[in-house]
């Protein structure tokens, strides 16, 4: 049986060590706070002004402003930077978080079009970094869709592309 890690890397054509490679770099450390705040900002203002109705549906229940904040702290917390996230929501378990959600591959792929546009449209990201967080993006998106196929299941999976990074010693 293929795991889900396997699945993601198959899904969204992204092999595991590149879509760990943000493992590499401390990104909190060389982008700082105000980036993934722009970042998110930026990616949420795409996902809420969607075209498709169909993709806004998805967030119709979700505060515009509640969901910049989840994202940026999940980044920060993920890329290096303090638990910001898991201090004020506890672990942040995305595929339990994501339940609720239809995470297909039409979601997926709509998702990663917005992150890409953000990506591209924050300028205080360099290209290098860039390429790793959207390689971790589209693996951890594709992860949710693996994940998405358990819900009838209810299985308890482990997920490293919410675990954060050991911070240096």
């Amino acid at each position: 049986m293929q795991s889900l890690q396997q699945k993601a890397s198959e899904y969204s054509g992204v092999d595991q060590n590149d879509a760990f490679a943000i493992d590499e770099i401390n990104l909190f450390e060389k982008l700082g706070l105000q980036t993934f705040i722009d970042l998110s900002t930026n990616f949420y203002n795409r996902v809420y002004e969607d075209e498709e109705e169909w993709f806004r549906s998805i967030f119709a229940n979700s505060k515009k402003d509640d969901a910049i904040q989840n994202q940026y702290e999940f980044f920060v917390q993920r890329m290096g930077g303090p638990p910001l996230y898991s201090q004020r929501r506890g672990h942040p378990a995305l595929i339990a978080r994501h339940r609720p959600f239809p995470v297909t591959l039409r979601a997926a792929e709509r998702w990663l079009l917005h992150m890409q546009q953000a990506l591209d449209s924050v300028t205080a990201i360099d290209a290098d970094s860039k390429t790793k967080m959207m390689n971790f993006f589209r693996h951890t998106a594709f992860f949710l869709v693996a994940g998405d196929e358990l819900k009838a299941q209810n299985q308890h999976v482990p997920c490293k592309h919410a675990t954060k990074k050991n911070a240096p010693v």
